[in-house]
């Protein structure tokens, strides 16, 4: 048993490990539970385990679904070269409603945090009919960021400007301290002492410094930078909206909370937004998970039957 499988069996007992194949690319689900279908999706530098503390609660209302990203944890990495951006959100969100489509789910709730809610946000999007309830937390659209961007923002969220430079000038220095840098983000946006589980954090930095990894990560906000705003843009112009209800939760420890008028930016999104602030930073699910799922127990299950 390796140390991912180790951590699994401890922080989510009953959950089944599986490995998914869509056009020939791997991704790792675990699933456990009964009831309506429930997709969560992990943000970075993490994986699936960031939800340790809220998806076996969960499991006596939902079929939760816990998956791997592409690029993180132990699902597929895409090679540097290939073209379009592997890591769009809106091919990463196509691959992410095949993996439930093949797990016998064509519409589902998804909850999700960091890089996996951008993903949720485009799947929404993307893919009206699938998605019944969303909730997204601690972020803002990539256009909306960026175009929002000032000298406050790029001190706090120094990243968004360095990973985005250039393949390989991000990995070549990130790989001189892959451990330091990661453990900066992952303490740096919360409030110093976020407590994680010592497992699940030994995973996060086990699969989460090695070069595929690193190289995922990079060229996941390269494509922020990149496509996902032009996508962005497309939408906004033609005044494309999430349908589905939607849940914004955010750490008031925070950054996101600070720099952004939340409200205002997803309201020009989402046709019928809920919003929250957690007691917490940015690592909402780790930081604050029975605050978040107070918040989500009865936005999921509203409408549904007890």
């Amino acid at each position: 048993m390796n140390i991912c499988e180790a951590a699994d069996a401890r922080l989510l007992p009953g959950f089944k490990r599986q490995i998914v194949t869509v056009d020939g690319n791997d991704t790792l689900a675990l699933t456990a539970g009964s009831g309506p279908p429930l997709l969560m999706l992990h943000g970075d530098p993490q994986t699936h385990l960031c939800w340790h503390d809220i998806a076996p609660r969960l499991t006596d209302r939902f079929t939760v679904v816990l998956t791997d990203l592409r690029g993180r944890g132990e699902s597929h990495k895409p090679e540097p070269g290939q073209t379009p951006n592997p890591f769009a959100k809106r091919t990463m969100a196509a691959e992410q409603v095949a993996v439930m489509h093949k797990l016998g789910f064509d519409s589902f709730s998804l909850v999700a945090h960091d890089r996996g809610a951008r993903v949720a946000r485009r799947m929404a999007l993307d893919h009206p009919n699938a998605i019944e309830r969303l909730c997204v937390m601690d972020i803002v659209p990539a256009l909306d960021f960026y175009k929002n961007t000032n000298a406050a923002i790029a001190q706090d969220y120094f990243y968004f400007f360095f990973l985005t430079q250039p393949y390989p000038q991000p990995e070549r220095l990130i790989e001189g301290d892959a451990e330091a840098f990661q453990r900066q983000i992952l303490f740096g946006l919360g409030d110093k002492r976020v407590p994680y589980d010592e497992d699940a954090l030994a995973v996060y930095l086990e699969r989460s410094t090695d070069p595929a990894s690193i190289f995922s990560m990079c060229e996941c906000f390269r494509a922020g930078y990149g496509i996902d705003r032009d996508h962005d843009a497309v939408d906004w112009e033609a005044n494309r909206k999430i349908t589905c209800p939607t849940l914004v939760l955010w750490g008031d420890k925070g950054v996101t909370g600070r720099h952004f008028d939340l409200k205002k930016i997803w309201d020009g999104w989402c046709e019928d937004a809920h919003y929250a602030a957690m007691p917490s930073g940015h690592f909402i699910p780790e930081e604050a998970p029975n605050e978040a799922f107070d918040a989500l127990l009865p936005f999921l299950t509203k409408g549904t039957a007890a």
